[in-house]
């Protein structure tokens, strides 16, 4: 057992090596913090959503945001579109694959940030959520893996994790995540 968990670390810290050294993705994400840093400057929001494990890190990337991560500050603006009854709703009313896009066209402001996270890239609701957020002139951020699936290139920032396994696409995400509040808070308020 010892053996399979020391093999299991070993390769996602070899997945946080190579991302650690992808010069265009830690571009990318320089360039998400300042996109994010200005959303909340302007006084605008930020919408998340994903399915499953997804729809979990997108509550806890908003969280983390209107909480706190380090330390005490001013609550930051992000909603994760993830109540239950919203979610039935919609699905029951307009079919699954809309019920993202109704969230963003319900609470979506010029101005915003929408993200979506899939691991596949491929995820209908996400896809339709994202051109909706684009129609009502949002900035729009993807959170990919392997290859990024339809959503690659289609959205106006994507991190997109080169891997194949969902569940180490979502540790490296999550720890891009937290990365991500770090530097925005840093930005804001100089913690």
């Amino acid at each position: 057992m010892k053996e399979r968990l020391q093999h299991e670390i070993e390769l996602a810290a070899e997945l946080a090596a190579r991302l650690a050294r992808d010069d265009s993705l830690l571009t990318e994400i320089e360039s998400v913090v300042k996109q994010i840093t200005r959303v909340f400057t302007q006084k605008n929001k930020l919408i998340i959503f994903g399915n499953g494990g997804s729809m979990a890190d997108a509550m806890h990337f908003a969280e983390e945001l209107t909480g706190r991560y380090k330390q005490n500050r001013p609550a930051l603006p992000a909603i994760a579109l993830s109540d239950p009854a919203f979610l039935t709703c919609a699905a029951n009313d307009f079919g699954y694959e809309e019920v993202f896009a109704r969230g963003v066209e319900a609470y979506c402001l010029p101005g915003d940030m929408v993200i979506g996270i899939s691991t596949s890239g491929n995820s209908i609701n996400v896809i339709k959520a994202m051109q909706k957020a684009q129609e009502l002139g949002a900035f729009t951020l993807v959170f990919l893996g392997n290859q990024g699936g339809k959503l690659k290139d289609s959205c106006d920032y994507q991190i997109i994790i080169p891997e194949e396994k969902t569940s180490r696409i979502q540790e490296m995400q999550m720890m891009i995540l937290h990365l991500i509040i770090e530097l925005v808070e840093k930005e804001l308020f100089q913690l």
